[in-house]
């Protein structure tokens, strides 16, 4: 974990932690709550870790640091844990919701981040209510009262928001206080009009699944089938059993999760899914693979330096990093990932904690995911996705970097994606997993937006344009360890083009070896290995190995990515690649010597026209 200079510890908050067992998880839990405790404020009501803003006010950003722990501490209460203290967590509730009081949280609005963080609170006061809820005097109480149905009572916003009212409304139910239950019947009816089918939702009337799915739509559903339990919930469970084998195609042999989308900064809250599996008695897959999906999860993120050197969960990935944030992330916003620790309020006893760990099976196959618009294939130690580019803009701008996060050709596990650092530097573009354009060498273009998304078979297509007069066909499609990419791109005008592979960490002082050479490019260090090798293409293109901008990659702060760099016409070009990375580089250059051979798109063209079938989430709004 260090250079041996440092303590292991630092920046590793779970140093020494095996994360076998419940004991262990636990600990890790309190590793994690323990810094935090040292940020609360007098009354209780705020926590606040660092001085940066998200877009929404202070407030509401406090608010998040005291609500967003209790989704890992009230589980561990309910599973008995002894640590917890939770004198300042109720003084803290009476303190933010007494308008009088200088702690006041501010009220509640349609569509406010407030919203967000009283589902914590109505999870809170519905399993712990003698810790919260009976500690308060009836002037207090009242005020809690108050302040939930104000909330409740709020419009929320369309997407998984809605299931926040539902959490609410247990709260209330739990402490007796009546309200308009026909408000939370509305959500109900209206989160169906987002599921289409297998066990799949889209985050709202938009064209993105990504990880709010398993740890916001399966994880609340689950949460409701289990204190709710009426009839509206028994498909919430059958739609989180259908999803399982689709998502654990997402995860690592080591435990790795699949790096796309937004809100990566969340990190462990997707193992909440498995989580949320056993709080709900859903042996969707058998009790050991479930425990090994998500302890080989919460064992990756032990390997990485995750935390500030307080010990405080910073936003960033696998190492504190603003540049990849979303406008919502306050300094408060990555404790979500506590969402994990969900399965705590089970005991010890209970076959998701007793049953022996089990090893993934074997997963040669590739996975089509129709409704993602995802082929995906796990070679070891990774989980690779290709995939169709999921609505992101210009017309649906609530992602910043929404390009990088959704609309590459390729996302991974084990080398996670890259954030560009200037759009005005096209000589410094990481483009990993994209083509770029520049008419300038300045500034760039890149897909965003699809005008159609295809799947026949195991090949993926997408028409797209990075700008209004280039129109760029893809085809994506596995060959042994490699993915070939088929481009054909028809433009107006001259235009310099970039197409890179995998972002692999280098090393200091740069001991790797760079390759590039006409149609070739390659990077590899001891441990990995990354190249892009032209197949063919009509306009000749060079090898780049080159050296990405620091902090631009979730996962590796200093990454060096193949590229190939070409200048095309006016008029109709193709471009022909093959793309590999591998954790092993030896057997990466054992690989390089059997490639693919060209693609050949009449073939290609005729297998869409006979079984090409529409990605599922290209039905959805794209002005959502």
């Amino acid at each position: 974990m260090s250079d041996g200079i440092f303590a292991d510890s630092l920046f590793h908050p779970w140093a020494g932690n095996e994360l076998r067992t419940r004991a262990d998880v636990e600990r890790a839990l309190k590793a994690l709550c323990d810094p935090a405790e040292t940020y609360r404020s007098t009354g209780g009501a705020r926590l606040r870790f660092d001085a940066t803003a998200a877009h929404f006010d202070q407030a509401a950003a406090d608010l998040e640091g005291f609500s967003r722990l209790l989704w890992g501490l009230v589980p561990a209460e309910l599973g008995g844990a002894d640590w917890i203290d939770w004198t300042p967590i109720a003084r803290g509730l009476a303190a933010g919701t007494d308008p009088q009081h200088p702690e006041y949280w501010g009220k509640p609005t349609d569509r406010n981040q407030r919203l967000v963080e009283l589902a914590a609170i109505g999870f809170a006061l519905r399993l712990v209510p003698e810790k919260l809820w009976a500690p308060l005097g009836a002037g207090e109480q009242a005020n809690v009262i108050s302040y939930l149905k104000s909330g409740h009572a709020c419009a929320f916003s369309e997407n998984n928001w809605k299931f926040f009212r539902l959490l609410i409304s247990l709260g209330l139910d739990a402490v007796g206080a009546d309200h308009d239950r026909a408000l939370n019947q509305a959500y109900i009816d209206e989160i169906e009009a987002f599921y289409f089918g297998d066990g799949w939702y889209s985050d709202g009337d938009a064209r993105r699944a990504d990880h709010y799915i398993p740890f916001a739509f399966h994880f609340y559903g689950l949460i409701l089938g289990v204190l709710d339990g009426q009839a509206y919930t028994q498909p919430y469970r059958e739609r989180a059993r259908l999803v399982a084998n689709d998502l654990v195609r997402w995860f690592a042999d080591d435990g790795a999760a699949l790096a796309f989308g937004r809100s990566m900064t969340y990190r462990f809250a997707i193992a909440g899914f498995f989580g949320a599996l056993a709080f709900a008695g859903e042996e969707a897959l058998p009790w050991g693979q479930l425990k090994g999906f998500y302890l080989r999860n919460l064992r990756w993120w032990a390997s990485r330096p995750m935390a500030s050197r307080d010990g405080i969960l910073p936003v960033g990935y696998a190492y504190p990093n603003l540049l990849m944030c979303e406008t919502y992330n306050s300094p408060q916003s990555p404790y979500w990932a506590l969402k994990a620790f969900l399965p705590l309020a089970l005991p010890e006893q209970h076959p998701f904690w007793s049953a022996k760990e089990a090893d993934v099976l074997p997963r040669d196959d590739v996975a089509v995911h129709l409704h993602t618009g995802m082929i995906i294939k796990n070679p070891p130690g990774d989980a690779i996705a290709l995939c169709g580019g999921q609505q992101t803009g210009p017309q649906n701008t609530w992602a910043r970097f929404g390009a990088e996060k959704y609309s590459k050709f390729v996302y991974s596990a084990r080398y996670g994606f890259s954030v560009e650092s200037d759009p005005n530097r096209f000589a410094d573009a990481v483009l990993d997993g994209m083509l770029g354009f520049s008419s300038d060498g300045l500034q760039f273009s890149v897909r965003q937006a699809n005008e159609e998304v295809l799947i026949a078979g195991d090949v993926l297509y997408a028409r797209w344009r990075p700008v209004g007069d280039i129109l760029v066909e893809t085809w994506l499609y596995w060959h042994g360890d490699f993915h070939v990419r088929a481009h054909r791109i028809r433009t107006d005008r001259a235009v310099s083009t970039k197409e890179g592979g995998f972002a692999i960490a280098r090393n200091e002082g740069l001991s790797d070896a760079l390759e590039s050479e006409g149609g070739k490019a390659v990077v590899s260090t001891q441990r990995d290995l990354s190249a892009i090798i032209d197949l063919g293409s009509s306009i000749h293109r060079a090898g780049k190995a080159h050296i990405a901008q620091p902090n631009t990659n979730l996962i590796a702060a200093r990454t060096l990515v193949p590229q190939l760099t070409a200048e095309i016409p006016p008029g109709e070009s193709t471009f022909f690649a093959a793309v590999l990375a591998c954790g092993d580089a030896s057997a990466g250059r054992s690989a390089l010597e059997h490639l693919p051979p060209t693609p050949d798109l009449p073939a290609l063209q005729a297998l869409l026209k006979t079984k090409g079938r529409p990605v599922t989430l290209m039905s959805r709004n794209t002005n959502a």
